[in-house]
């Protein structure tokens, strides 16, 4: 039933919300040089590797240094990235990734690789669903730039800190997810973000 889910309402979606996809590329494109999405691996279910489609919010060649934005302003993303970053626009490409079954609506947000290295044998149950577009722990830090950007060395407190607490509250929806929390979780992310 997830799955039939995922692949109906990830559909729609992208048919409905196609003509602002066109209206975020233009702006994109615009604002600065680059493709309009970016594609990042990440790691997904049964630990296999992904790319995950985001609408690019930060100057190309960003990701060569380190993988954690921090704050507001971060000098690396776009006047348009800001914008698109804030109101969670980047993420609606990841729509694709639900609708090829790499990602679910619901689900443990995806990690890179380095990170995923990190994990113990017990946070690695995480990997034992597909990733998720939205989940509780993305809620609960849902100001995490600005989190970070307060930290004295923003990577080591995001691996000590962020991180760890952020698989607790992932594991707990390994262990008990259901079609109905999903939808739950769903609408309570949209008054999030539209809050």
């Amino acid at each position: 039933m997830k799955r039939l889910f995922d692949i109906i309402f990830s559909f729609l979606g992208l048919t409905v919300l196609s003509p602002l996809f066109l209206l975020l590329a233009v702006w994109i494109k615009l604002d600065s040089r680059g493709p309009v999405f970016y594609r990042q691996v990440r790691v997904g279910r049964h630990n296999r590797d992904f790319r995950i489609f985001k609408f690019r919010s930060m100057r190309v060649g960003s990701d060569k240094g380190s993988l954690v934005t921090i704050g507001g302003r971060d000098p690396r993303v776009t006047r348009s990235g800001y914008y698109i970053r804030k109101l969670k626009l980047d993420e609606l490409p990841q729509l694709i990734n639900v609708l090829i079954g790499d990602m679910s609506f619901v689900g443990p947000r995806p990690e890179v690789r380095k990170y995923v290295d990190m994990y113990t044998t017990e946070q690695l149950h995480v990997l034992d669903v597909r990733p998720g577009i939205t989940d509780e722990a993305s809620i609960a830090y849902r100001n995490e730039n600005e989190l970070l950007a307060t930290a004295a060395d923003p990577e080591r407190f995001y691996i000590e800190t962020v991180m760890p607490d952020k698989l607790r509250i992932n594991l707990q929806y390994v262990q008990n997810h259901s079609l109905w929390g999903d939808i739950k979780l769903i609408f309570k992310t949209l008054s999030v973000v539209f809050h």
